[in-house]
């Protein structure tokens, strides 16, 4: 089963080597973060805060060429986590002469969620990966929010 979510915050985690940026999502109740890169994370966080750019960033430009040749994006789904990598699905339709055509497309998660944030499109998340990453929302900080059990 698949649950919508939405993203929450950017923040860091913890790994070897120093804290790593993550985008976390809110779903059935818990959070769930999502490595990403740094410019992954200010990309969508400077969405998330409504900051403009100077220059169309690469999945501005991707929406914008996509929505030019007729196609919408209808959903983005993180659908499977395996040996701590997460893996994602972008649902995605063409129209031509008014009939519908879709497609799914193989994404990494940042990007997936990079666009869903620009175009404020559902977020799925699937049991399976709420099940082995969610975490419970006192666990997670937020800048110098620092709760319990972080």
């Amino acid at each position: 089963m698949e649950h919508e979510a939405e993203v929450v915050g950017v923040g860091a985690g913890s790994a070897p080597g120093g804290d790593v940026p993550a985008v976390v999502l809110g779903v059935r109740g818990e959070y769930v973060p999502i490595f990403v890169s740094g410019d992954q994370a200010r990309s969508i966080g400077m969405v998330l805060e409504g900051e403009p750019f100077d220059r169309p960033l690469t999945h501005d430009l991707l929406v914008e060429i996509l929505t030019e040749f007729g196609g919408a994006i209808d959903r983005v789904r993180i659908d499977d986590l395996t040996d701590g990598t997460f893996y994602a699905k972008i649902d995605a339709q063409r129209y031509e002469n008014g009939e519908p055509e879709s497609f799914v497309f193989d994404a990494r998660p940042s990007d997936a969620l990079a666009l869903a944030v620009r175009i404020d499109c559902p977020i799925m998340v699937s049991d399976d990966v709420i099940d082995e990453a969610g975490r419970h929302p006192d666990s997670v900080q937020f800048g110098d929010d620092r709760r319990e059990g972080s």
